[in-house]
């Protein structure tokens, strides 16, 4: 298996992705649903840094942490925490469903919960140590890069077993 550059690590971080909205979540009403796609928009996957600090702004509050989850990976359009807390839930549900796919945070929100709340300085010290990396390059890794490289050392210490 080929070891990567911290470079490589690194670039799925600053990617972006459109994604197509449908039109019933854009548009949702009682009666005739609307058929097809209403729009795009811009996402770019969260950063632990995203998550330590949606974490630390939310607290307990699910909604409030959904909100600024959306708000933080949204980037064309751009719009304030209040413009996002101002949109229909589904369509919020949506994308939330959205930047965790491509953040690699595909989980449910006990295990998001677990995820955030996992000893993450203690994964970047691993990685930092293990890849000579610094706290800055640690921090610019989503969540699913972070346990993807601890999970390839772990299989590496097993004698490379996948």
């Amino acid at each position: 298996m080929a070891t990567l550059s911290a470079e490589e690590l690194l670039a799925g971080a600053g990617g972006t992705f459109t994604v197509s909205l449908p039109a019933s979540v854009v548009r949702p009403g009682p009666g005739e649903t609307p058929a097809g796609v209403a729009g795009e928009v811009v996402l770019r996957p969260l950063q632990v840094r995203d998550v330590e600090r949606v974490t630390r702004a939310a607290k307990e509050q699910r909604v409030l942490a959904s909100v600024l989850m959306v708000q933080q990976a949204l980037v064309t359009p751009k719009l304030t925490v209040e413009q996002v807390g101002s949109l229909s839930a589904g369509l919020v549900q949506f994308l939330l469903k959205q930047v965790n796919q491509i953040s690699g945070l595909d989980l449910g929100d006990d295990d998001l919960d677990k995820a955030v709340k996992a000893p993450l300085a203690r994964a970047c010290f691993v990685l930092s140590r293990d890849f000579g990396w610094t706290p800055a390059e640690c921090s610019e890794l989503t969540i699913g890069q972070v346990l993807l490289y601890l999970e390839m050392l772990a299989r590496e210490r097993q004698g490379g077993e996948e």
